[in-house]
């Protein structure tokens, strides 16, 4: 069960939260604000307990609104006014889901610290198509953590981007991480690990649109 009374800790989280959406009083985010705030606050009194025990465990505040919105009633609210409402949310979930597999995301400055580049040269080798990247909005690319390897790259990871350059990154993840009939068992970047590249290439030209998360 989660915890439900307050600490002085999150007492004061509330407080600095509060801080913060005051002074976010016009304009766009002062719009965004006020009425992502209204409907957060009518999920928490509409949800079920056993939903907001399960949105709370999730391990990000994103992931908590996440949970929140894939539960009842609010997916049936969101649905009443706009029937794609549950498609985008699977959307999102499964492009989070991938980016969270095998380690999660890096940042461009962890990424230059790791292959001691700087960031310009990390951004060159995405541009170039021999590190997989995706873009997060304003907020810049985040680069799959299992694509590094002590000491660098894993092997063949370039070799295997170049197959996959008409995909877009999304597709390019999925192909990695994901379970793929062409092998013998397991994901692409099992293969890889496995040191068997000739493989991973052949599963790489037979990967079709069907293939998107």
């Amino acid at each position: 069960m989660i915890a439900t009374e307050h600490s002085p800790e999150e007492d004061n989280e509330v407080e600095q939260a509060l801080q913060e959406l005051a002074q976010i009083r016009s304009g766009l985010r002062g719009v965004f604000a006020r009425r992502a705030l209204r409907a957060v606050a009518d999920l928490s009194r509409r949800m079920e307990e056993p939903s907001l025990e399960e949105a709370v465990s999730a391990p990000s505040d994103y992931g908590v609104l996440l949970a929140a919105l894939e539960a009842e009633p609010s997916l049936s609210l969101l649905t009443r006014d706009d029937p794609l409402a549950a498609a985008r949310l699977r959307g999102v979930a499964a492009r989070q889901d991938l980016l969270a597999r095998e380690g999660g995301t890096l940042r461009v400055k962890e990424v230059a610290e790791l292959l001691h580049l700087s960031r310009q040269a990390v951004h060159k080798r995405h541009r170039a198509g021999r590190l997989l990247a995706i873009e997060c909005g304003r907020h810049g690319a985040v680069y799959p953590a299992w694509q590094f390897v002590p000491g660098g790259v894993l092997p063949g990871l370039e070799e295997v981007l170049r197959a996959l350059a008409d995909h877009d990154p999304w597709m390019q993840l999925a192909f990695f991480v994901s379970e793929n009939t062409a092998l013998e068992s397991g994901t692409p970047l099992d293969a890889l690990r496995r040191n068997d590249l000739p493989a991973v290439l052949r599963a790489a030209r037979l990967y079709g649109e069907h293939a998107a998360p």
